[in-house]
């Protein structure tokens, strides 16, 4: 077995280990507090672990596909995101070219960019090139009703759904000395450390949380919870460094970087939900409202995470 798979394998294992532990604790306390099922933050609970033994199967998956398997699954999470997006706008008949534009458009050749690693188009195709097309169809109509927002309105929903999600899988093209083949497990470390810092953020602000941090924003987030979970996600990521081309120094640098990030990607977010008088972005993973819910804070930590990591370690 290569060092690769070897270091996937402990990690799904590790993963699965810690699943297989929250299934038992949802299942005791749903037993001991809630069998009649009207305990609603227990039940809560469960429908997020069950949540998660889907994700966790669909990125396993993935992972094990290789380079196509993440950069298939990571476009489809771009145009659910996108679609979920879209259906919160201000989006009228004249949109419906730029729409089908950002669809089936700029959504595929995103990501065939990726898959031909042509890194200098990829990383200016959406911000120059998508963000003046998306005017220029949309004006052709002529409708100039809130032309500024609906405009400002689709190019935010591509930055954040298409072109912040597709650094994520934009890991695999980065050429790090020592480190060939092992790419998969820089989208590993990214997803874990951000992932754990939102649930150990929750965690942390249910057993000691006083003090509210956004009130008007997110009024479940508190500071006591905000710092415990961005230092245990620190800590877990210095522990992971063995899977990454970083020093356990570097890797929680890295991993304080991106769980801050994250932070207030779920702050920014939650400001657009709030902004629409929303409470989830959608349904479609249950005990977790949209993809985006649960894509908020990966997607504004992938680029600075990727860039950082090209910068400082990569020959490309």
């Amino acid at each position: 077995m290569s060092t690769t798979w070897h270091d996937m394998f402990l990690l799904l294992l590790g993963i699965g280990g810690v699943l297989v532990l929250a299934s038992l604790v949802g299942r005791i306390l749903q037993w001991r507090l809630s069998p009649d099922g009207s305990n609603s933050t227990i039940e809560n609970l469960n429908a997020r672990i069950n949540a998660w033994w889907i994700m966790a199967i669909l990125i396993a998956i993935a992972f094990i596909a290789g380079r196509v398997g993440v950069l298939v699954l990571f476009a489809f999470c771009s145009f659910a995101a996108l679609r979920e997006f879209v259906t919160l706008t201000n989006t009228r008949r004249a949109d419906h070219w730029a729409l089908a534009t950002a669809f089936f458009v700029v959504v595929p050749l995103q990501y065939f960019l990726l898959w031909k690693e042509e890194y200098g188009i990829f990383s200016v195709f959406i911000p120059v090139y998508a963000f003046l097309l998306m005017p220029i169809i949309a004006v052709i109509r002529g409708d100039t009703h809130n032309f500024l927002v609906r405009i400002a309105e689709l190019q935010w929903a591509l930055m954040i759904c298409v072109f912040c999600a597709s650094h994520v899988p934009a890991l695999l093209t980065l050429n790090i000395p020592g480190f060939e083949g092992r790419n998969v497990l820089l989208i590993a470390f990214l997803v874990i450390v951000v992932q754990l810092s939102d649930v150990l953020q929750y965690v942390w602000g249910k057993l000691f949380g006083r003090t509210k941090i956004a009130p008007n924003l997110s009024p479940s987030k508190t500071v006591e919870g905000f710092v415990g979970g961005v230092a245990s996600a620190t800590l877990i990521g210095a522990g992971l460094w063995w899977i990454t081309p970083f020093t356990p120094v570097q890797a929680g640098i890295m991993a304080f970087v991106i769980a801050m990030m994250g932070f207030f990607g779920g702050l920014v977010m939650s400001a657009i939900k709030r902004d629409r008088g929303v409470k989830d972005w959608g349904h479609l993973i249950d005990g977790h409202g949209g993809l985006i819910d649960r894509l908020d804070s990966v997607v504004f930590s992938a680029p600075v995470f990727f860039h950082l990591t090209r910068y400082w370690w990569s020959l490309s």
